[in-house]
């Protein structure tokens, strides 16, 4: 019920919109009904068709010309697939969707869509619901209130008084008291100190040397066109948010319940991997040691035997060869 009531504030929201941008293609139709609204800008006919030419030929002037040689066209497409590249652009569509540009798609889809390409025709009233108000923006920039705080924003003012000196200032100006020397030196050593950092402060800003010969830029016409840049921005991150970025920011976050039990059976696998590479690394350096001990016995120093230099399995081999030569001894 909520849902319909809002498709029928956004129709007629929609339709005031177009008539208060002077579109011809409603002009004389005294609709009072959202329906009979509804059915003009949402059911598939040649008069919605040029309704949606119209706002699309106010955002990109070409698409007037365009649609004098669609007429003449082998493709009657060629209209449709044009608004649909200008969608596009704008971020508000894709370029194949030519059921939304036909008149094919949902209504509320459709009406949104009306409704972001009005927020982009000069002159149309605040009828879109996220649109900004440049008109509105511009006047309460420039009204009686705040136009004292625009001026000091474009012409700021470097005041180096503390509160406690301002305020001593104001009570001498109105008592006429001669100040001390304590309060003189204080005063001295806070302007030379105020006069050092300016000095600085100018070396550093490349502009400020030429000032003199490049003129103010700011002017309430720049201003316009900022403020419509900025409108035109919002829109367009509004439709992305829109199409894109709620599903995502709205959703629950991941949860990893579900999943516990493959965790830990992957983290205990790791463990066991680890713990086989560390036991794998201690048998090559145990294989390392056991080598280099081979190699430092095998060359071992030789000891001197009968005024002879032979090493100790030599020696060896003389001791079992004279062993059994004492057992042959013995037997005989």
């Amino acid at each position: 019920m909520a849902g319909a009531l809002k498709e029928k504030q956004l129709t007629q929201n929609i339709y005031v919109a177009l008539q208060a941008a002077s579109c011809p293609l409603v002009e004389g139709l005294y609709l009072q009904e959202a329906d009979s609204m509804q059915q003009l800008l949402c059911a598939p006919s040649q008069h919605r068709t040029d309704i949606l030419a119209w706002i699309c030929s106010s955002i990109n002037p070409n698409l007037a010309s365009l649609k004098a040689s669609s007429l003449r066209s082998k493709d009657p497409d060629v209209l449709s697939k044009e608004m649909a590249m200008l969608g596009q652009e704008l971020t508000l569509c894709k370029a194949d969707d030519l059921d939304l540009i036909g008149g094919h798609a949902s209504p509320r889809r459709q009406l949104q869509f009306l409704q972001q390409l009005l927020t982009l025709v000069p002159g149309c009233g605040g009828s879109a619901e996220h649109k900004t108000d440049e008109e509105g923006l511009l006047n309460e920039l420039f009204a009686a209130d705040n136009l004292p705080h625009l001026t000091h924003a474009l012409n700021p003012a470097f005041d180096p008084w503390p509160a406690h000196i301002k305020a001593l200032r104001k009570g001498h100006k109105s008592s006429f008291h001669r100040p001390s020397r304590e309060e003189v030196a204080d005063v001295a050593v806070l302007l030379q100190a105020t006069q050092s950092a300016l000095e600085q402060l100018q070396s550093e800003c490349e502009f400020l040397h030429s000032e003199a010969q490049s003129p103010g830029v700011f002017s309430p016409c720049a201003l316009r066109v900022a403020v419509c840049d900025l409108q035109q921005l919002m829109a367009a991150f509004s439709h992305v948010y829109e199409t894109d970025f709620r599903a995502y920011c709205s959703r629950d976050p991941p949860s990893l319940s579900t999943e516990t039990h493959t965790f830990h059976r992957v983290h205990q696998l790791l463990l066991a991997c680890n713990t086989e590479l560390e036991m794998l690394n201690e048998v090559s350096e145990a294989s390392v040691s056991v080598t280099d001990r081979v190699r430092q016995l095998q060359t071992q120093p030789r000891y001197w035997s009968r005024g002879e230099k032979r090493t100790l399995p030599d020696q060896l081999e003389e001791l079992t060869r004279r062993y059994r030569d004492f057992l042959s001894l013995l037997h005989a």
